[in-house]
């Protein structure tokens, strides 16, 4: 009679254990065994335990042969209220002394069933016993039946207005629906409660600053509220800059407090246009367009000696941040008006020094003489404002589209393809699954209580709701896979020789570290362009992201289809680079850079300058948040850019998910090539100013979770 050994593992996480009774079932080529319960002498699967224990195969089958599923069942041991478990992975060792790993990596409720693949990853075309082929199948379909993507297209499909998104959106990104939300991706209360009671505080102090006659009495907010309870709700306006500092008691950070000191200065502005919490928006200017009409006398005084605006734009020393996008959009009311947000434009100079320095800015596209061309030697608060609506309009750009879009939502995209097409034992679903940890949890959380028409963003920006989705429809349509791509994006913008480029320096390692790992993987599992062709799953993934995340837009150059191991090499290397990287520069600094409103608000009150020489401090102030609003925001940004207790750094992969040795090798030296990069980084920062630290690897997380 044959025997087997199991090991069943439960999470080290709060609440992971259960008293419930555990049952396991394996199942093997030549027939399966009895149903047998695990147990042992004392507790089993307490939090961060293993259980194992010797139980027999049915007597009349002297071997199981091939061991291909194991199920596990979980049934009430007391009567009381239904306890999940998390069961990370079941090992299983054969009679024959052979190993093999079952990962599970969720949670189990009371009487649910659930059947573990085991063993090496395998593509669709490799299963060849029935009862896989059939396990592979009725997973698709269960899960295509939870996951499904919904249009928001009011006009035209009114049936699948949700509430938050009435308005006209074409982009699926922005609603997937869930019939039911897997344990496995992160969506379990007791795992992600430290994050979602921060979102939580992030609404409950904005509706706090907009509705202050409120009260609100749960947990996550009273902390903060105490500290700030003076500022949140105030209509007040400030009288002195540095009054704001007051706000600072509440957190600082080093670069806040650098930010706060040097915000005035032109080439530290120009800094934060390559390192700050938006490097994707400048490029190389060659020409200038008509609508832009700055001349050599306007900006001869900020340029190197005996040179002109054209010989620099020849040399590459001058470059542009046109925000026609913007252009059009109408913003929100506040207390009965309009407010107004600028599509402008922004002219930089690269100076021997190679310092970026702003040397133009108009604040509307079409020029006229209520739209004039500032210039740093305008009086000193005309050109702060300047800058200062110029930022305004970019921290929109930056949430909306360059935070929110590009990151969050397109990882909900691959997020829900790779639940819907890909099963737990396909290779790309076991390279990608750690990157997608919590992603849809927050996406889901956030997309009303942030997001929405009434969420926090939404009430405290210039645009509000509607102008964010004007903004993120405009910018979806432009969207590129080159422009995803870093390499491709800083080729198209001419930013490839650029000095003191962090983003860009930090950012192409990154890059070129993650695409080496990807293909080692990829050739592994797919070592010819056939298997690419063969693999159906692979295809119908690929195919998902385009139709639905694309829309089908062939102009966009995203691919429908694999047809290389290039090809699957690319796109995978692109995902994992957003959800951790790409995430991690537009999100890490959002509390060093929009901490203090004078550098960025992303609410200005008084509308644009139209003449010169008529502002003054007092009119900087009355443009500025008030000083509820100012507590709100800095709150937002402090807990936007928080860290919590279960992070998991990038490139760690505690989740024991590949079983062959080869794979576990090439983690191994991905995660030996992150840690050369981050020693490399912080060499580097050493000698700076002002140093660079959001692409610094061991400081990032491995998906987005926040």
């Amino acid at each position: 009679m044959a025997a087997y050994e199991v090991e069943v593992a439960t999470g080290d996480m709060k609440e992971a254990g259960t008293w419930d009774n555990v049952y396991v079932t394996l199942f093997g080529a030549a027939g399966q065994s009895e149903r047998t319960e695990l147990d042992n002498y004392g507790p089993n699967f307490n939090r961060g335990t293993v259980s194992g224990t010797q139980f027999c195969a049915c007597a009349f089958i002297s071997t199981l042969g091939k061991l291909l599923l194991v199920k596990v069942e979980k049934d009430p041991f007391l009567v009381r209220k239904d306890d999940e478990w998390y069961c990370s992975k079941i090992v299983v060792t054969t009679p024959e002394g052979e190993v093999l790993l079952f990962p599970c990596y969720r949670w189990i409720s009371r009487e649910e069933l659930v059947e573990l693949r085991g063993g090496r990853a395998m593509k669709v075309f490799e299963d060849d016993h029935p009862l896989l082929v059939d396990h592979r199948r009725n997973e698709m379909m269960q899960r295509k039946s939870f996951y499904q993507y919904v249009f928001i297209w009011a006009v035209q499909r009114p049936e699948y207005s949700l509430k938050g998104f009435s308005g006209e959106m074409s982009m699926c990104l922005f609603v997937t629906l869930f019939t039911r939300l897997f344990d496995d991706v992160g969506l379990h209360g007791y795992i992600y409660e430290s994050a979602f009671e921060a979102l939580m505080a992030v609404c409950c102090l904005i509706l706090y600053l907009v509705f202050p006659l409120l009260s609100f009495t749960s947990s996550p907010i009273s902390g903060l509220e105490l500290k700030i309870k003076g500022l949140l709700g105030s209509a007040e306006k400030w009288k002195n800059i540095d009054d704001m500092k007051k706000i600072f008691w509440f957190r600082s950070t080093t670069m806040s407090e650098y930010v706060a000191e040097h915000w005035k200065e032109d080439d530290f502005y120009g800094f934060q246009f390559l390192n700050g919490v938006n490097p994707s928006v400048i490029k190389r200017c060659s020409e200038l367009s008509q609508n832009f009409p700055v001349t050599e006398e306007m900006v001869k005084p900020f340029l190197e000696e005996g040179t002109s605006l054209q010989n620099e734009m020849k040399k590459g020393n001058i470059f542009i941040y046109d925000q026609k996008k913007m252009d059009g959009i109408p913003a929100r009311l506040y207390d009965g008006e309009t407010l107004r947000v600028t599509g402008g434009l922004c002219l930089f100079y690269l100076n021997p020094e190679n310092k970026l320095m702003p040397i133009a800015i108009q604040l509307h596209q079409q020029p006229s003489e209520e739209n004039p061309i500032f210039l740093p030697s305008d009086l000193e608060t005309d050109w702060l404002l300047a800058k200062m609506f110029i930022e305004n309009a970019d921290s929109m750009d930056h949430q909306a589209v360059h935070h929110l879009m590009n990151t969050h939502f397109l990882i909900e995209v691959y997020t829900v393809a790779t639940l819907r097409c890909l099963p737990v034992i396909h290779p790309i679903y076991k390279l990608l699954f750690p990157h997608f940890r919590y992603t849809l949890s927050v996406n889901t959380s956030g997309r009303d209580s942030l997001f929405g028409p009434e969420g926090a963003l939404s009430i405290v920006c210039s645009l509000g709701h509607a102008g964010l989705m004007e903004l993120m429809r405009r910018s979806h349509s432009e969207v590129t896979y080159s422009s995803l791509c870093l390499p491709e994006n800083i080729a198209a913008r001419g930013l490839e020789s650029i000095p003191n480029f962090y983003y860009r320096d930090d950012g192409l390692k990154l890059w070129d570290i993650i695409s080496s790992f990807v293909g080692a993987v990829v050739e592994n599992y797919y070592p010819s362009d056939s298997d690419v062709h063969k693999d159906t799953e692979l295809q119908d993934w690929i195919s998902e992201i385009f139709t639905h995340g694309f829309l089908g837009n062939k102009a966009s150059g995203f691919p429908s289809s694999f047809h290389t191991v290039k090809d699957v090499t690319k796109f995978i290397t692109l995902v994992i680079f957003t959800s951790t990287a790409q995430h991690a520069a537009v999100n890490n600094g959002q509390f060093d850079y929009y901490s203090w409103p004078p550098n960025v608000s992303i609410l200005l009150h008084k509308r644009p300058p139209t003449t010169k020489g008529q502002s003054s401090m007092t009119t900087i102030l009355e443009t500025l948040p008030n000083v509820g609003e100012t507590a709100g925001l800095i709150a937002m940004a402090r807990l936007l850019s928080e860290k919590y207790d279960d992070v998991v750094p990038f490139g760690t992969y505690p989740e024991e998910r590949f079983d062959e040795p080869a794979l576990k090798q090439m983690i191994k030296e991905f995660q030996a090539e992150l840690s050369f990069l981050t020693e490399e980084i912080a060499a580097r920062n050493s000698q700076l100013e002002i140093p660079y630290t959001y692409l610094i690897p061991n400081q990032m997380e491995n998906s987005i979770t926040i």
